[in-house]
């Protein structure tokens, strides 16, 4: 099997970052953010992504070495207000657009007050994996660890009868990143060609392509794109697509607050049915924990991240209350015919087709980002594994490496095909991948990590019972929540856009 602890590099430089991945600068341009990834932005070509490393307990020993000879310096740490910024684009992403039709599957009012409750328990969570990372951090000589790294040395530090699944956990974490990356990446695909669809047949009365076929033409455009190596080359395109999602925002929220309101809604609950939808596409957007422990590492005053008035909560609360305002008033606004995305609900005409166009080409311009990720975890062991260093020449290696990317971006199509409706896949990935990376790893990683301090039997029984609450309510929603989204794929049609 393959056991992506055990590629060369550390996959925390491209999935969640450590303190010593990033170049950043005092006005901190050299981050990448998109969703959950934060990708430090320095050229490829003139420098290794993921620094070699021995397989096994060795590279983890030498991980940790490469990892505390690159703290970033005081002058290269991030600032507050830098940092709270980071953490919003990292946490305001597509799933932004869904929340109305989450709130259509929850009913008004549990939607409503569902959202920020999700969001309270994602937060703390958060704060789990921080204080849980310091703490690992400390017993073993202040080496900064990412999310895969904190999940396996809280095992290995922890109780006796769980040291052996260290590599198990680490596996694991590295498992859903990549499954929510692939994922994103799916959504990403049929969100571009589902929003060109949408443009043409209300510009022209009818499309003379369906989304499918519109997907096909985006396949060698997608592959052309990410076939480029080089994340300063990437930047400039991330950059575009921040400015292009926070415009259309800006007019989605203006749509929201005029007009008159639908009479078609359900004011307190939907049917129960539909929470399990309603809770994997609030996960899907909620799905920011993989930025947090990197923008942690890389401040300049760590100590003010967390707290009641840190960073962390700030940022938070700022997101949820967004999160919570488009599900509320896109609801309202549209009712039960809401669609996946609120932009395919927008009415017809110049403005609302040049919103469709402008987060389309920002999402298109985002994809690129999002399966940057896998590439460079597999592509590295594929090297070791297969040692193409010696066996091919520089050439063939590169024609090897754009072959893997084709390959990818070929692997999110057919999925993206193969699943046509857009909040069904949301509810997907966030049921399936964003909840065991939001919900169920970070108290099971807290327990390990508490089982060994100094409390009180009277508080460890306390943080148990927290903690064990927390797992529990993440597997149902899991299993629950995958469950009825598979049903929903395997049960319906094609997605209606315009009726």
């Amino acid at each position: 099997m393959w056991d992506p602890s055990e590629m060369p590099g550390s996959t925390s430089i491209m999935l969640v970052g450590t303190a010593g991945d990033f170049t950043t600068s005092e006005d901190d341009e050299d981050l990448v953010f998109e969703n959950n990834v934060v990708l430090p932005s320095y050229d490829e070509e003139a420098a290794p992504l993921v620094p070699s490393r021995p397989s096994g307990r060795l590279g983890n020993v030498v991980e940790s070495e490469l990892e505390s000879q690159q703290q970033p310096t005081h002058a290269q740490r991030t600032s507050n207000f830098a940092t709270l910024m980071h953490l919003l684009k990292g946490n305001i992403g597509t799933g932004i657009l869904a929340m109305p039709s989450a709130v259509a599957n929850a009913g008004l009012l549990v939607g409503t007050v569902g959202i920020p409750l999700l969001g309270v328990t994602c937060v703390h969570c958060m704060h789990l994996l921080v204080i849980s990372s310091k703490t690992l951090a400390r017993k073993l000589g202040g080496t900064s660890l990412d999310y895969p790294s904190t999940a396996e040395q809280a095992f290995r530090l922890g109780p006796a009868r769980v040291q052996f699944l260290a590599s198990t956990a680490r596996f694991l974490v590295n498992l859903m990143l990549m499954l929510t990356q692939f994922g994103f990446c799916c959504v990403y695909f049929l969100f571009v060609s589902s929003s060109i669809f949408e443009v043409v047949t209300n510009l022209a009365g009818t499309s003379p392509l369906s989304t499918n076929a519109y997907m096909g033409l985006l396949l060698v455009p997608m592959v052309l794109f990410n076939w480029v190596r080089s994340l300063d080359k990437l930047s400039p395109a991330s950059s575009a697509a921040n400015i292009l999602q926070t415009s259309g925002l800006c007019v989605v929220f203006y749509f929201l607050l005029s007009g008159p309101h639908s009479p078609h809604i359900s004011p307190y609950a939907a049917p129960l049915k539909k929470l399990p939808l309603y809770f994997g596409t609030a996960m899907y957007a909620f799905e920011g924990i993989g930025v947090v422990l990197p923008l942690e590492n890389a401040m300049a005053t760590p100590e003010d991240f967390g707290g009641v008035n840190g960073v962390l909560n700030t940022g938070m609360v700022v997101v949820a209350c967004l999160y919570t305002g488009v599900g509320f008033y896109g609801y309202l606004k549209y009712g039960d015919d809401v669609k996946p995305s609120i932009t395919f609900s927008l009415p017809k005409g110049t403005v609302s087709e040049l919103i469709r166009l402008m987060f389309a080409v920002a999402i298109f311009l985002s994809y690129a980002l999002q399966l940057y990720v896998p590439i460079n975890i597999t592509w590295p062991f594929l090297k070791e594994k297969f040692d193409l260093e010696t066996r091919l020449t520089t050439k063939f290696q590169l024609i090897a490496e754009y072959a893997l990317r084709t390959v990818f971006v070929i692997i999110t199509f057919v999925m993206a095909i193969a699943i046509p409706n857009l909040d069904h896949l949301i509810s997907l990935v966030g049921a399936l991948a964003s909840s065991s990376l939001a919900l169920i790893f970070p108290p099971i990683i807290e327990l390990c990590t508490v089982w060994n301090s100094n409390i009180t039997r009277r508080k460890f029984t306390l943080i148990l019972i927290k903690d064990a609450f927390i797992i529990i309510f993440g597997i149902i929603g899991c299993v629950i929540g995958t469950y009825t989204a598979l049903q929903a794929i395997f049960e319906s049609k094609p997605m209606p856009i315009r009726t």
